[in-house]
């Protein structure tokens, strides 16, 4: 009984240790994602003025673009998973995975280079021995647009290059979209050929979309048409395309990173709030269970006295 107490209370101090590290990893999750919801916002205005202005060179230029090129009949692919560096995250980089597995599957008869960004990643692919073509990591919670314009030149240059000596024709991403605390979303998105997308459609999070206004990829020709006619192209508008493609390219991957690590933030303060709680409730149980045998063994003590003392009483009546 003594032994069997003994490892409930350690049971007990141990549990309780464990809730204080994932009650500290809760809040510092807390606190990283108000940060992580800020570089979102900030990074929205220059990615809806990007995006109003490539809409404007491309509505002045009909010349025939390479990243905006689309092969009819696609031979190659390439794929960037953007899972997290670290675990206790819940499913967050499961998701991504299973998500990216299901992409993986649709581009079958194609060839796919896998570009991976995060370290669980990495290991999902080095524990099934599959292959992969390069790798970023170390950011996963916390990118910079550096990270991104490091990602972004290579995807550029494999999608530039034939397919006879290695390019594609196609490239996705798949990625978690942070929508609230409690919901992300895993999200595929084509990066090239190019899609024009509205910043505003991956800010939502930032600011209460507005039922009355159209959504954010519907084209508003009759509210641009005039805005458009105010752009002046020097020296020409496909020069200028030139230079705005790639950078509309890295933005939306500097757009995916930074909503991944919100996600990613969110899946982890929510994942240390229940392994909190979980802890909690583990602790009042062996609490419990360390006082019914703490009672069971003084008890048994006192049974053991009475019945020593009775059968002492008894002996010295007899004599």
């Amino acid at each position: 009984m003594a032994s069997n107490l003994r490892e409930l209370r350690e049971r007990r101090n141990s549990v309780a240790t464990t809730q204080k590290i994932t009650r500290a990893m809760e809040l510092i999750a807390s606190s990283r994602i108000v940060r992580a919801q800020r570089n979102v916002r900030s990074a929205t205005p220059y990615s809806q003025e990007l995006t109003r202005a490539l809409s404007a060179v491309i509505a002045h230029t009909r010349e025939d673009h390479p990243l905006t090129r689309a092969t009819q009949d696609p031979k190659r692919s390439a794929v960037l998973l953007i899972t997290s560096d670290r675990g206790l995250a819940g499913s967050y980089s499961s998701n991504v995975l299973k998500a990216g597995e299901g992409l993986l599957a649709s581009l079958e008869g194609q060839e796919v280079d896998v570009y991976l960004c995060g370290r669980k990643a990495v290991q999902y692919f080095d524990f099934r021995k599959r292959g992969y073509t390069k790798v970023w990591d170390g950011f996963s919670d916390s990118p910079s647009y550096g990270d991104a314009r490091k990602i972004s030149d290579e995807l550029i240059r494999s999608f530039l290059e034939p397919t006879e000596e290695g390019g594609v024709d196609q490239i996705h991403i798949v990625y978690t979209h942070f929508e609230s605390m409690l919901t992300q979303k895993v999200r595929v998105l084509r990066l090239l050929p190019m899609e024009i997308i509205d910043a505003a459609d991956d800010a939502s999070d930032a600011e209460p979309a507005d039922s009355s206004q159209p959504p954010a990829d519907t084209p508003q020709t009759d509210d641009t048409s005039d805005v458009f006619h105010e752009y002046h192209f020097e020296p020409h508008p496909a020069t200028v395309l030139d230079q705005l493609l790639p950078l509309y390219v890295a933005n939306r991957v500097h757009f995916a990173l930074l909503q991944a690590a919100a996600s990613e933030l969110a899946s982890r303060q929510q994942a240390m709030k229940s392994a909190t709680d979980n802890a909690e409730q583990l602790i009042d149980t062996l609490g419990r269970q360390a006082n019914q045998a703490r009672q069971a063994a003084i008890t048994q003590e006192i049974t053991e006295i009475v019945g020593g003392a009775a059968a002492l009483a008894e002996s010295t009546s007899q004599e």
